[in-house]
Order: C-alpha cells, then sequence, then structure tokens
C-alpha cells in the first residue's frame, strides 16, 4: 500500500469509494489497453481506512490532500517552484477523462511526467494541485500502488527506467491485482496529488452536469492549504 490521504476517517468513508479495474480493448473512446475503474463501486472498510492513513514518515510529496478552494493563499499559487497548467473542461457522465489530445482517445488511468523524472527520482516530483471549478461534481480516481512497485514488477530494468503509463497496462494486462479509489469533488473542492507517482485520473462517471477544473504544479508542504483567501483571485491566477 503506497497511497496515504491526510483526510479524516468518517470524512474518508463519506466521500470515496473503491473498485478493482480492467483494461480496455478494441473500445472506440478508448486507447487499446487503457486502465479503466472495473465497479462496482464499494464503501471503504475500515481497515482500509487505517491504511490510507499517513505516518509520521510519509514524505510530503507522496501524500494525497483535499483542500477547499476558499482556504488557498494565492501567494501560494504565485512561487517559484509553481507552474500554472490552465484548466480542463470534462463532460457529464465519463468513466475517465483524459484525452489522447492527437487523436481524441481516452488514455484512462495514467501517470503524468511533466518533472520527466527517472525511478530513482520519481517520488520526488511536484504535486499537482486541482479546483473544481464546477458545475458539476467530479471524482479524482486515484489507485493503491505506485509506479515505482508497478515497474520492479514488470521491469527487469526498473532502477534505471523512466516510468510511464505503458508499465502501468503491462502490470493489468499481467493480471496483477490493483485497486482504485474515487474521491468526490464538489464544485469548490479539490485536491492535492502526486500525479508522477500515483496512477490517476478524473471522472465524471453519474453526474450529470459538466464541470471545469484548473491545475498547478508545485512542492508544497503538507497542510499548506489551511488559511483564508479569495477563491476568485486563486483560480484567476491560473488563467
Amino acid at each position: 500500500m503506497s497511497l496515504r490521504i491526510a483526510v479524516p476517517p468518517d470524512e474518508l468513508r463519506r466521500r470515496c469509494e473503491a473498485a478493482s479495474v480492467r483494461a480496455v480493448a478494441g473500445h472506440p473512446d478508448y486507447e487499446d489497453g487503457a486502465v479503466v475503474p472495473a465497479g462496482p463501486w464499494r464503501p471503504l472498510t475500515e481497515a482500509l481506512c487505517r491504511e490510507l492513513a499517513p505516518t509520521t514518515g510519509t514524505a510530503d510529496a507522496t501524500l494525497v490532500e483535499l483542500v477547499r478552494a476558499a482556504d488557498i493563499d494565492p501567494g501560494l499559487l504565485a512561487a517559484q517552484h509553481v507552474t500554472a497548467l490552465g484548466r480542463a473542461a470534462s463532460p457529464p457522465d465519463a468513466a475517465t477523462i483524459t484525452p489522447n489530445y492527437a487523436d481524441g482517445r481516452r488514455i484512462g488511468i495514467h501517470l503524468d511526467n511533466w518533472d520527466k523524472l527517472d525511478y530513482q527520482h520519481k517520488a520526488h516530483g511536484r504535486r499537482r494541485l486541482c479546483v473544481n471549478l464546477g458545475p458539476g461534481a467530479r471524482y479524482l480516481l486515484v489507485c493503491d500502488t505506485d509506479i515505482r512497485e508497478i515497474c520492479r514488477t514488470v521491469r527487469p530494468d526498473y532502477a534505471t527506467c523512466y516510468p510511464h503509463t505503458d508499465d502501468l497496462r503491462a502490470y493489468i494486462a499481467a493480471g496483477f491485482p490493483l485497486t482504485c479509489l474515487r474521491i468526490r469533488l464538489e464544485p469548490g473542492d479539490g485536491y492535492l496529488a502526486p500525479t508522477e507517482l500515483l496512477p490517476h485520473d478524473g471522472s465524471t462517471a453519474g453526474v450529470t452536469e459538466p464541470s471545469t477544473a484548473a491545475f498547478w504544479l508545485g512542492h508544497w508542504p503538507r497542510e499548506a492549504f489551511n488559511g483564508p483567501s479569495a477563491v476568485v483571485r486563486a483560480v484567476n491566477s491560473a488563467s
């Protein structure tokens, strides 16, 4: 279990569900081999909630946190280490939302590579901040096994490799288990997540309205976003 989520257990059980995953083949909307949630979604058990809790030894760069837009200090978005990634609009009722911009097909659960890190440094990448601007709700999909463990399982050259979404797909194709969590984000909700390290995507499954999200990358310490601020100024800084 390499996923750690800094959310009180009661709130996590209220906002989060778990499911297995599967590979897609022959679907016109998806790349062949894309990894997607398999369902059915099930409530989190108390045991899983305990496993997901961070410890004092959990590195800040590997931690998933939930935030509220109203608590984001715009000054934290203007630091030198921060990159504003802009906004992305998502349609309603999509199992996963990220497309391959070359052909429009969805790539499914995947790894980011903004910082272009090798295996040895993958856990030190910047975390991604996402804020749901609405009008609909959306979900963060995030898996319980990080890409380093996946590479150790499927690649003999793991120590010198550059981890990639293809390694995740090979792991699933070989029949290894992976649990996907989905965390509900209402308008104004957001997350900090190590999207270079943990397989992830967004989802609007079962949601009837579209939504738009704003994104940043940065090296923020845990609990950085816990002060009052104006959400409009924070969001407009990504425009």
